[in-house]
Formats: C-alpha cells, sequence, structure tokens
C-alpha cells in the first residue's frame, strides 16, 4: 500500500514539473490579478435597487458608463446591506432611458459623469501577448516530451544511438548458439576491426555492411550484442523507427549526426534494429519523395556509400522483412554481405537448449538431445521459452527439478497456448472431436509420405478444440509431391472423419481446409507440380501503396485462372478421396482411437503406436509424369558415395529417457482384415459416462510446428 501511495506521489510530481506547472499557473495569476485590480471595494446591486438609491437621495455621484450599460454610484454613507460606498449596477438598453431620466431628476450633490472607456494599453498588450505565451509554452512541452530522456528542444535532431559502455554485461560468441555460420562470419568482421592493417596488407576491403535477416526470434539482435562484446570497440545501437519522426528533417539530421559521431569515435559499429522501418522500397507511400522516411532513407545511403575505406566504421543491421529493403541499400558498397540467421537444425537446438539450461535445476533422466528433437522448426527464442515455462511450472507445483514432464507440457503450451481447463464440452462435442482428430490421425499413418503421429488429445488449449501433433524424422529443407499430397489428405481426415462417422460435418474443420487449399494452390502456381499447368510460376507479390502491403498480382488470363481452379480442385478431390478409403478400410481402428481418446483424452506415440499397428496403408500412387512425351526414365540415380553421406540424424536414434523417446517410423503392417461392406452405415462409438472428477493423462511426448488445430469458431 505504501509503494502504490509512493508511486502515484511520484507520478503526480512529474506530472506537475516543467512547462506545464506554467501553462496551468499562468492563467490563473492573470485572472486574480484582473479581478484585484478591477474589483477593489465596489459592489455589484442589482438594477431595482440601483434606481432606488438615485431616487431616494442616498447617492451623490453617478457615472454612466457608456457602451456597458454600466452605472457607478458614489454613495453618501456606506449601504447595510453591501458594507460599502462605492456599488454599481447593469441595465438593458431598452431602460437606458429611464436610468437617464432618474439621474437629471436627482439631487447628486457632484452630480454626473458620462465616460466613454478607453483601452489600457498595457492590457491590451497584455491580452495579445499571453495566448502567444500560452501556445509557445505549450509546443516547448510537446518538443521536450517527444524527445525524451530530459533531452532539450535544440537536441531534436540529435541522433538517439545508444552507446554500449564496457560497463554494460557482455555477450561473446560464447552465448550464441546455433548459428555457426553467422558467427564465422561475425568474427571476420571483429578481427578486421582490431587489426585491419592485416587485411589491408592483401588488398582486402572489409564489408561496410553486414544485414542479418531471417525469421523472428532466431538471433539476430543477440548476434550484434556479441560482435559488441567481442569488438570491443564503441558500439551504436538505435532502431529504424527511432529515426522517423512526425517533423520533417528530423531524421535525415539523426542519421548525419549518428555517422559523425561514429567517424570521430572509429574504429566503431552502428547496429540499426529493425532496419526495415525506415529502408522500405522507395515509392511506396503516399508522400513521394517528400515523405520524411524517404528523405531518412535518402540521407542513410549517402551516408553509407560516403564512407572513407579507412574511417573502420561498420554497419550492421537486422530485419526479418528482407523483401521490403530498397535495392539501393542491399547494393555492393553499402551491405556488402548478407548473412541469413534460420531456425537451427537439431544439433544447434541442442546447443541452445544447454545455453539457457544453464542455472536451472535438470532432473537427472532429463536428456536436452530428446527435447531437441521434438521441437523441429523452433527458433532460439522458442526454446529458450520452452525452458521457462517448464521452470515456472516447477515452481507453481512446488517441485525442486525440472522434470521431463514439466518440459513436455512446456512445448505443448509454447505451440498450442495454455489447457483451457474451464471449458467444459458436452459429451456429443466430445465424441465429434475424438473422431475428427482420430481421423488426422489415422490418415497419417495409413499414407507413405507422412511423418509419424505423436500425439492426440480432444483437450481445449487457446481457439483449438483438440489437435494431432506429427514430428519429422529429421530436418527438412525441400518436400516432394508425394508428401505435398499426403499433407492434403492429412489435413482433410477430421472432415472426411465427421462425414463418414456424423454423416454431417461441422465447422471445426474450417482451418483444415484452409491450410489444405492454400498447399494445393501453390503446387499449381509456384510449384509446378500440375502437368496441365506445367512448370510456370503464376501471379507475382505487388508491394501495394498503403503500409507497403504485398498483394497478388495475376498477371494470367481467365482462361488459366480457370484451369488453375479445376487442377486446385482437383488435387483437393484427389486428397479427399485417399481419405475416405483409409478410413473405410481401417473404420475399426478408428472406432477404437475414438473410444481410446474419449477414456483418457490425451494419447502418446507409445499408445497409439499400439492402436495402428495393424492400420491398412494404401498403396503407392502411380509415378507422376510433367507430361506425356517425358517417360519415366529406367536408369536409377545414383549412390551416395560413402565418404561424402551425411544422412540426418532421425528421432529414432534419440537416446530414451525416462519418459520414453520419439517414435521410429512404424513399418508397413500386413493389410488389416477386410472392414464391414459398407462401414459408413455404421453407428458411431457411443462416448463413454466420465467419472466424476476424470481428467486426460499427464501429457508425455509432445509435437511441434505444424500441428491440426481443430478450430472452435462456430
Amino acid at each position: 500500500m505504501a509503494e502504490n501511495s509512493t508511486k502515484s506521489t511520484s507520478k503526480s510530481r512529474k506530472l506537475f514539473r516543467g512547462p506545464l506547472l506554467y501553462l496551468i499557473l499562468a492563467p490563473l495569476i492573470v485572472l486574480l490579478g484582473w479581478s484585484l485590480l478591477s474589483g477593489g471595494d465596489t459592489r455589484e446591486v442589482p438594477t431595482e435597487r440601483g434606481l432606488e438609491m438615485i431616487t431616494s437621495d442616498q447617492a451623490k455621484k453617478a457615472e454612466i458608463i457608456d457602451g456597458d450599460q454600466r452605472v457607478n454610484l458614489t454613495l453618501t454613507k456606506a449601504d447595510k446591506d453591501t458594507g460599502t460606498d462605492q456599488v454599481f449596477f447593469y441595465y438593458v438598453s431598452q431602460r437606458g432611458e429611464d436610468v437617464v431620466r432618474a439621474i437629471n431628476q436627482a439631487d447628486l450633490k457632484d452630480g454626473f459623469t458620462d465616460k466613454v472607456p478607453q483601452p489600457n494599453p498595457l492590457w491590451s498588450l497584455l491580452g495579445f501577448l499571453l495566448p502567444l505565451l500560452l501556445v509557445g509554452l505549450l509546443l516547448w512541452w510537446m518538443l521536450s516530451s517527444m524527445q525524451g530522456g530530459g533531452r532539450g528542444v535544440m537536441q531534436f535532431g540529435k541522433s538517439r544511438a545508444k552507446l554500449v559502455s564496457k560497463e554494460t554485461p557482455q555477450v561473446t560468441f560464447a552465448d550464441v548458439a546455433g548459428a555457426d555460420e553467422a558467427v564465422e562470419e561475425l568474427h571476420e568482421i571483429k578481427d578486421f576491426l582490431q587489426d585491419a592493417t592485416r587485411f589491408q596488407a592483401v588488398g582486402a576491403r572489409i564489408p561496410k555492411g553486414v544485414l542479418l535477416y531471417g525469421p523472428p526470434g532466431t538471433g539476430k539482435t543477440l548476434l550484434a550484442r556479441a560482435v559488441a562484446g567481442e569488438a570491443g570497440v564503441p558500439f551504436y545501437s538505435i532502431s529504424g523507427s527511432d529515426f522517423v519522426e512526425m517533423f520533417v528533417g528530423v531524421g535525415a539530421s539523426r542519421v548525419r549526426d549518428l555517422f559523425k559521431e561514429a567517424k570521430a569515435n572509429a574504429p566503431a559499429i552502428i547496429f540499426v534494429d529493425e532496419i526495415d522501418a525506415v529502408g522500405q522500397r522507395r515509392g511506396q507511400g503516399m508522400g513521394g519523395g517528400h515523405d520524411e522516411r524517404e528523405q531518412t532513407l535518402n540521407q542513410l545511403l549517402v551516408e553509407m556509400d560516403g564512407f572513407d575505406p579507412k574511417t573502420n566504421v561498420i554497419m550492421i543491421a537486422a530485419t526479418n522483412r528482407p523483401d521490403m529493403l530498397d535495392p539501393a541499400l542491399l547494393r555492393p558498397g553499402r551491405f556488402d554481405r548478407q548473412i541469413g540467421v534460420d531456425a537451427p537444425d537439431m544439433p544447434g537446438r541442442l546447443k541452445i537448449l544447454q545455453v539457457h539450461a544453464k542455472g536451472k535445476p535438470l532432473s537427472q533422466n532429463v536428456d536436452l538431445e530428446v527435447v531437441a528433437r521434438k521441437t523441429p522448426g523452433f527458433s532460439g527464442a522458442d526454446l529458450a521459452n520452452v525452458l521457462n515455462e517448464a521452470a515456472l511450472l516447477t515452481a507453481r507445483s512446488n517441485a525442486q527439478l525440472i522434470d521431463n514432464r514439466a518440459l513436455d507440457e512446456a512445448i505443448d503450451r509454447v505451440i498450442a497456448g495454455p489447457q483451457r481447463r474451464t471449458r467444459v464440452m458436452r459429451d456429443r462435442e466430445k465424441l465429434i472431436t475424438a473422431y475428427h482428430e482420430g481421423g488426422h490421425a489415422l490418415v497419417a499413418a495409413g499414407l507413405n509420405y507422412t511423418d509419424p503421429v505423436t500425439k492426440i488429445t480432444i483437450l481445449p488449449r487457446g481457439r483449438a478444440l483438440g489437435y494431432t501433433m506429427v514430428i519429422p524424422l529429421e530436418d527438412k529443407y525441400s518436400v516432394t509431391r508425394n508428401e505435398l499430397q499426403d499433407q492434403l489428405a492429412y489435413a482433410l481426415g477430421g472432415r472426411v472423419a465427421e462425414e463418414l462417422v456424423f454423416h454431417d460435418p461441422t465447422t471445426g474443420a474450417g482451418n483444415d481446409i484452409e491450410k489444405a487449399t492454400g498447399t494445393a494452390r501453390k503446387m499449381v502456381t509456384e510449384y509446378g507440380m500440375s502437368a496441365t499447368v506445367g512448370p510456370v510460376k503464376l501471379g507475382q507479390a505487388q508491394p501495394g501503396a498503403f503500409l507497403g502491403e504485398f498483394g497478388q498480382s495475376r498477371d494470367y488470363s481467365e482462361g488459366v485462372a480457370e484451369t488453375i481452379d479445376v487442377e486446385v480442385r482437383g488435387l483437393l478431390e484427389q486428397a479427399h478421396n485417399e481419405a475416405y478409403e483409409v478410413l473405410v478400410n481401417n473404420r475399426d481402428i478408428l472406432d477404437a482411437l475414438a473410444r481410446e481418446l474419449l477414456e483418457k483424452e490425451t494419447l502418446d506415440h507409445i499408445q497409439i503406436a499400439e492402436i495402428f499397428k495393424e492400420v491398412q496403408k494404401l498403396p503407392e500412387r502411380a509415378t507422376w509424369l510433367s507430361h506425356e512425351g517425358r517417360p519415366v526414365s529406367d536408369r536409377p540415380p545414383i549412390e551416395v558415395p560413402d565418404e561424402v553421406r551425411t544422412d540426418g540424424v532421425s528421432v529414432a536414434d534419440a537416446a530414451p529417457s525416462s519418459e520414453g523417446a520419439q517414435p521410429d517410423r512404424e513399418p508397413d503392417a500386413e493389410p488389416a482384415p477386410a472392414a464391414d461392406p459398407d462401414p459408413a452405415d455404421r453407428p458411431p462409438a457411443s462416448s463413454p459416462p466420465l467419472a466424476p472428477g476424470q481428467t486426460s493423462q499427464p501429457p508425455r511426448n509432445l509435437g511441434v510446428r505444424d500441428a491440426d488445430d481443430r478450430d472452435d469458431s462456430r
């Protein structure tokens, strides 16, 4: 309570400090002085009372103020009501003649006078200067507030870059994991700054600028901080948005001041984070060349290209939107070196986990290598968040060590959000969700190019009523046509299960259909995987004029558009049929899976493998031909030589943990016995009653990115 009181008092003091205080006090002082000077001991009386004083000879002098319709009276003695002998009253214009007649007929000892008010030069000057003074104080306060940090108005065009001091805790390359190539490139920058003569002796020219680009959370800013900690030279850090202000010319002035200061302290490094805020492609804004952001970019281009080769000033910038940057900014001589910082591979994830696990008490049965294999596609920030969530869950449960269960739950929270324990689904919806998620999982198991299913749950998380997770056996950098077709069938598996079992699909498959349609359209228009359309890129991304947004420009005819629609629909229809065939052939397994989900709510890869051990897979698809005139070659590809073989490490090679490692890919099982003649006519499995207080099984192995979310937006 005392803390809150102190904080509120401090905020009040800051609020009423400086120009704002003067803005409030100045009008009050003027009004008070005006009332004191003009008022004195004079008191106002009603018009009727004033006329009575005149006719009853109580007044000895009258003064008529022309234009104000006011009469000032001096009484023979102090009035008992007002306590003063100086009074005045006002009258309306219709009664002006009556007032004049009364004064003429009255026996006023000192007579009466007419007064025409003359403007006071001092008050006129004050009335002119006071508004200007108030406006000036207001502008001064606004400029000072926008500057921040107590900087003066005259410093508005100065650079706002922060100089990283040597007293700041340093980050070094040893603290950076999972980005070995980027570290190697930046090591060269550090070596040049520390010993430039070694490079200049052989005629080498160090890159003037280094651009770090990649998805969010991959460690671009961390790499820049590591360069600052390693180089031992002045390091100026600024955000791209700090250059752009509402006043024209401020951004360009700050760019000039920043580079002037860096050159004066060379060798030095300038780091601009989120450079896309100021370096966007020119010509997109509504202001043309006079746009403040474009002026700032122009000045930045001039400063980068105007470097003295021996100045030893290097600029490092980071962005996750390199496609938005102006081409002039990326040309050699400005950003000579562009370093991609992608999501880490399995060894990189392991190193990142080891870095972030320092200081966290892990249980002896925790194997970070297993965690790394469970998280393909995770960025460094995601992995740090996983360990932090696991630590929070451990502290919440009053445990002392972070175990596998906490890590698995943390992975689940990072992927799909926290579990929504307060959401209670009706038995009917829970049954539909069980069949929906079971349909996804069973289709994935019945196809030949899908990744293994590692988890199925019908517990709501985030906006999902349930989800199915698959984990790739190894890091992938390209996808085949067969794998994409399997992804289409897998995405439609939930919808097909609803059709097959309930004959009444729900809106829960909306997100699945959206993803499948997007994938099929890319197969036709971008990947060249349609024999009819051919290997053609159709549709070009064009930057829009509003906010730099990208739109799709249609560079093909209506006939081609119709062909694209037909091909997309054909791919989806084929996927729909394949999913239907898998579920019809394995209807008994689908019912068993739905029953297990209703009873346990969450199944891990061991339980799933037990249910799917007799899944009847679809036969291989026929070999795809891009054109009838290009038959399949009968010559197989060459074997990869042993000395260059670098097979990816699969999840199956993971060291087993106490809670189970990742599953191996299940070998093709023998065909299961034939299903009922018409499985579609079979009623759905009944939902077993839940015991009071029954909850889900504790989560074990959790999946990764491409989890299927059954959307709950109905």
